[in-house]
């Protein structure tokens, strides 16, 4: 017998279930073994064992990996009804504006407000402010070149709510476009080369308005919104 109490294969099982259920965030197997006070290969073993089984009975759950450590999950089977039955935030639908934000910062991170503006043309601030609260994404540095602009990146709990074990983990952004000239302008778009120059057409822009803005309230007239 080990310094760690070692524990009889099936109650081990249940102790990780157990402890699981009462996780809010994915947990490492490490962490699992010191409080079920076993051995990491033991736990290890215990987590792939309960995920095969759970998968093989074709319960309503499955126990993943993500973000680092393991945390159970709905079946994506039967997402659209869990997602309809609970109604508070955590589960609910993203609208379509935080949608593409999200996918934005995702793809490109880090990426400054102006570099979302720039992709999606339209300004993301109160989109990106939201996102913020919910969660999923955060601040991740400055943009020095860009005058210390906010970077953007994703947290923890957006690999968690999308069962990503990693960034890396992101499907191909073009496998989710239509035809060929979709695609195209996805390469285009996502590229760094790209990203600069629709920077500087979206700063321009902001010169534009700015001197529109300044000219209408020298001569006295408004601007439209």
């Amino acid at each position: 017998m080990s310094d760690l109490e070692r524990v009889e294969s099936g109650s081990l099982k249940g102790l990780l279930e157990a402890l699981l259920l009462v996780s809010d965030d994915s947990v490492p197997a490490t962490e699992l073994a010191r409080a079920a006070g076993a051995e990491p290969g033991e736990v290890a073993s215990a987590l792939a064992e309960l995920a095969a089984e759970y998968a093989d009975a074709n319960r309503g759950f499955q126990l993943r990996e993500a973000a680092g450590g393991w945390r159970l999950f709905t079946h994506p089977a039967y997402h659209d009804e869990v997602a309809d039955y609970v109604l508070s935030w955590d589960t609910r639908r993203l609208s379509q504006a935080a949608l593409e934000t999200l996918a934005v910062i995702a793809y490109h991170q880090p990426v400054t407000r102006e570099g979302v503006r720039a992709i999606r043309g339209v300004n993301s601030d109160g989109v990106i402010g939201s996102l913020k609260e919910k969660g999923l994404v955060r601040e991740v540095g400055r943009d020095r070149e860009r005058g210390q602009a906010q970077l953007w990146g994703t947290t923890r709990l957006f690999l968690e709510h999308f069962g990503l074990r990693s960034l890396r983990d992101l499907p191909p952004l073009e496998d989710f476009a239509p035809d060929e000239e979709a695609r195209r302008f996805i390469r285009e778009r996502l590229s760094g080369r790209s990203i600069g120059s629709t920077l500087e057409e979206a700063e321009a822009d902001l010169e534009e308005e700015a001197e529109l803005l300044e000219d209408g309230t020298d001569d006295g007239e408004g601007i439209d919104g």
